[in-house]
């Protein structure tokens, strides 16, 4: 009777493929195998998944992108965003007037908190969702939540000199993600992806 055979070789046949998907996902993002915050993939066959959920909400983009990057929802968490998005904070939006209608508010504020940080199943989101420096060690230096001073980015660009980012005229802050990050728009973070303009390539 050849069907035990035949098992056989197809179950090592599935062995063998699975092995290759595994080779296909292995990223090269460093900080991966470290801190379980790594470009996310689910092997050739399946096609890829960013860092950080892109943006689905097209209010969103458009009403939040037109002054700055629209940042993903899972790069803070629920907290923080509501904190953003609140009307009063709105009026006084990091020293702009971003007011919306409370249809608006509501839209944003729903989509946001319910695709944070700490909502995502994505490992880098969840690396967001840790509270910022500030609120960590119970400091109140900043009036709104902001991104650049999760801890988890501190430690990611503690080794980028101001040089690079704050006196350079095509970046100007780390906030502008979308200068260095060539993905970033599409919710790619990678640091292997890192293109600093006038400085090329980042290499850690």
């Amino acid at each position: 009777m050849k069907t035990p055979k035949i098992a056989l070789l197809i179950t090592l046949g599935l062995l063998s493929l699975g092995g290759a998907g595994l080779a296909f996902s292995d990223d090269d993002d460093d900080d991966g195998d470290r801190h379980g915050s790594h470009h996310e993939k689910h092997g050739s066959w399946f096609g890829s998944r960013s860092d950080i959920a892109p943006n689905t909400n097209p209010t969103y983009t458009e009403e939040c992108g037109s002054c700055h990057m629209a940042y993903q929802p899972g790069l803070l968490p629920a907290q923080s965003w509501a904190q953003i998005v609140n009307p009063a904070a709105l009026a006084n939006h990091y020293g702009d007037d971003a007011s919306l209608s409370d249809a608006l508010v509501l839209e944003l504020s729903t989509y946001l908190t319910q695709n944070a940080a700490d909502t995502s199943s994505r490992t880098r989101s969840r690396a967001f969702a840790v509270a910022s420096a500030d609120n960590a060690s119970g400091g109140q230096t900043e009036s709104l939540p902001r991104i650049t001073q999760t801890a988890y980015f501190l430690r990611k660009h503690d080794e980028i000199p101001a040089r690079m980012v704050t006196d350079n005229p095509d970046v100007g802050s780390f906030s502008q993600c979308n200068r260095c990050h060539q993905g970033a728009a599409d919710g790619d973070f990678n640091e292997h992806r890192v293109k600093i303009p006038n400085f090329g390539a980042w290499e850690d």
